[in-house]
């Protein structure tokens, strides 16, 4: 045990010396577009779709702005057709670069002469994390069993906790599952994961104790550990896995790596918000579940699919609580997921600093656009009653939310977390007793 804690110190100590290439997006601007209607948002959609422009943030018409990230290349071009379809634009970050090194410079005074902070206070890095959920099994065997699944397509560990009384035989109580980094920049989906741990078994306080003895819980901290690690060493915004398929390559005469996971699901697979340029950031791949990383969070579904009453898919950003379908159907009980969903929105709401949104609760396609392959859309079509795209805050950040921030979203989102894995259980038991 010790062996494991000192490396968890040391791993937290050198997190930032090696940082990413954030001079490749030198001359690259981030801009605010203000959205009045839904035909707004379909232009932006098309943008993405046709011209493979970054959408950092959807927004909402009339509520909140969308932003989008903009080459030096495409600049003009899409600025131009923002102005002929009479929408409103302006810059929010002249110099990605400069910004990207910004949050670089903010990590490294963030983590002098800080010592033993637990990967759910920072940005730990893949082997971290999995050091952190070890120890928690060692130390907790009673309540915790750490699972590992298998290898991603570069050969890491995907580690997963099973958190449960009763070893998960007591077929009364409904499983939540929930998982984070399915996009790999999106960093602070990850300790508010592991803050669940902790609050679960560390921190187990009185008022949350029917949490663990009604719920048990299945907790995938890092679904896409290549990309994760790849946007902390090599590129910040790295979105897709990191597969390479040759005959993709072959065929389009390119040399891409990744798909999005989020679109590889199967799901109405490639007909909505995908794009077929395999060096898209949503490219879907060539076949449902062509990625290792999705196929797992697949076969955890399966293999708990009569149990599992609430899948919670982690993202950021945006402030917003989604549920399916991504085709604009709405599912039979979408009143029930509206109610959880909207439980969990207003329970975050009482906690949320005055600077970020309220959270938003609806139909993912209706509150933002229409995408395929989702993994949400897909553990609910395969069985799974309650399920959900969550979009953490990012408190005017976007993707490089300050470290300081990390107690803050982690404490927030457990008040939703926990509204739900509680409504879990009351949904769970009426559907067992019918």
């Amino acid at each position: 045990m010790s062996a494991v804690i000192i490396f968890l110190f040391f791993g937290i100590a050198v997190n930032f010396v090696v940082a990413a290439n954030s001079h490749i997006y030198s001359g690259y601007s981030v801009h605010g577009v203000q959205l009045r209607h839904r035909l707004d948002q379909i232009v932006l959609y098309n943008l993405q779709t046709d011209l493979n422009v970054d959408l950092w943030g959807h927004g909402a018409p009339e509520i909140r702005d969308a932003f989008i990230m903009l080459s030096p290349e495409n600049r003009m071009e899409v600025l131009d057709i923002l102005d002929s379809n009479g929408m409103k634009h302006y810059l929010h970050i002249a110099d990605v670069a400069k910004s990207l090194k910004k949050h670089e410079a903010d990590l490294s005074s963030w983590h002098h002469g800080r010592q033993n902070l637990e990967p759910y206070e920072t940005y730990a890095r893949h082997a971290e994390i999995n050091a952190y959920m070890e120890r928690i099994a060692i130390q907790y065997p009673n309540i915790a069993k750490l699972v590992t699944i298998g290898e991603s397509f570069e050969g890491r560990d995907v580690k997963y906790l099973k958190i449960s009384t009763s070893n998960f035989a007591n077929t009364s109580k409904p499983i939540y599952f929930m998982d984070a980094t399915m996009h790999a920049r999106e960093w602070i989906t990850t300790p508010t994961t592991l803050y669940s741990i902790h609050r679960l078994v560390e921190d187990l306080r009185e008022e949350d104790k029917d949490l663990l003895e009604d719920v048990d819980w299945i907790i995938l901290p890092v679904v896409n550990p290549d990309g994760y690690e790849f946007s902390h060493t090599e590129n910040r915004l790295w979105r897709g896995t990191r597969s390479v398929n040759e005959t993709t390559n072959e065929l389009t005469n390119t040399s891409c790596v990744g798909v999005d996971p989020n679109r590889n699901f199967d799901v109405n697979f490639n007909t909505l918000g995908v794009s077929s340029n395999p060096c898209s950031q949503i490219y879907p791949g060539h076949e449902p579940f062509s990625e290792v990383e999705t196929r797992y969070v697949r076969d955890i579904l399966l293999e708990h699919i009569d149990r599992i009453q609430i899948y919670m898919d982690i993202h950021s950003y945006g402030s917003y609580v989604l549920y399916g379908l991504d085709n604009a159907t709405l599912p039979a009980n979408a009143v029930h997921q509206h109610h959880v969903g909207a439980a969990m929105g207003a329970n975050i709401d009482t906690a949320k600093l005055p600077n970020a949104d309220f959270y938003a609760v609806g139909n993912s396609n209706l509150m933002l656009y229409g995408t395929s392959g989702a993994a949400s859309d897909y553990a609910h079509v395969v069985g799974v009653p309650m399920s959900y795209t969550l979009e953490l805050p990012d408190y005017e950040y976007g993707f490089d939310m300050p470290p300081q921030y990390i107690e803050q979203v982690n404490m927030e989102t457990w008040k939703g977390i926990a509204i739900t894995g509680r409504l879990a259980a009351l949904y769970y038991n009426a559907r067992v007793r019918s």
